[in-house]
């Protein structure tokens, strides 16, 4: 992998983390086009995720301070169950990536009619949480664990894992203005937890294929694209203009499909 591949790569994982329109969908046609081996690609993307994740946590910094002194107060106050309802988010997600792991690996083999109708799948979740009535409720237990199992559905390359979790939120009733804010917060569990298993079990051995520089120069790109990204995801979220993307799914899906 060149440096030049590796920033283009770290920046398509920066920007498109945070907005609905699947990362791993656009890495994976990354991966096609530039003709990254197997080996690269695992990495290079556990690599990029936490980049991302280092973004979310500087982003939402002040809050994820707040609900850490509530937590502490050992109390079960509003940051407490907060901070719960994001661990009970995690749950299904955790029972795939362990009993699943050689299944979800499977699907990313670079295969774009796949890649491009699960962007359609994206694109069908975001036009009917646009549609659907806008109400105010806040995310309950129940609602944190049913958003947690969309959050699985968005394993497989081409369903957004933040444009299904926050569609997930809006269709069942919550409130759109904090949704973006719980989907971002619940996604360093799951990525922080894949990451650490990965250096336990030592596959985040780094080939003889890839170099130092790539991996800097794609870490470094993938970060600052997912600085800008989240920031402007939450915007847009309270705003609530997810139409747009869905149109960008329809048609990267449609392209995907055709260039196959």
């Amino acid at each position: 992998m060149s440096v030049f591949e590796a920033i283009i790569l770290g920046l398509i994982q920066g920007l498109t983390e945070f907005l609905p329109v699947s990362s791993s969908g656009h890495l994976e046609i990354g991966h096609v086009l530039f003709g990254v081996d197997e080996g690269d690609n695992l990495i290079f993307d556990i690599l990029v995720h936490g980049a991302t994740v280092l973004s979310t946590l500087i982003v939402f910094r002040k809050e994820i301070f707040e609900l850490l002194a509530g937590l502490f107060q050992f109390k079960w106050n509003d940051e407490t169950q907060y901070i719960s309802k994001l661990i009970f988010s995690a749950i299904p997600v955790a029972i795939a990536g362990v009993f699943f792991e050689e299944q979800v690996e499977a699907l990313f083999s670079g295969n774009l009619i796949f890649i491009g109708s699960m962007l359609l799948v994206t694109a069908t979740l975001l036009s009917v949480a646009y549609f659907s009535k806008p109400r105010t409720r806040k995310v309950t237990f129940i609602d944190a664990f049913i958003i947690g199992v969309s959050q699985v559905l968005a394993i497989i390359p081409g369903i957004s894992r933040s444009g299904a979790t926050i569609a997930t939120g809006m269709i069942i009733g919550n409130n759109k203005a904090n949704l973006a804010k719980f989907s971002f917060l619940m996604v360093i569990i799951p990525i922080l937890g894949a990451n650490f298993l990965k250096i336990v079990s030592g596959e985040m051995t780094v080939s003889s294929s890839i170099g130092v520089l790539p991996l800097a120069a794609g870490f470094i790109a993938a970060f600052i694209a997912g600085l800008l990204a989240c920031k402007w995801m939450v915007n847009i979220v309270r705003k609530g203009k997810l139409i747009y993307f869905a149109v960008y799914c329809v048609l990267i899906g449609v392209i995907a499909i055709f260039a196959a």
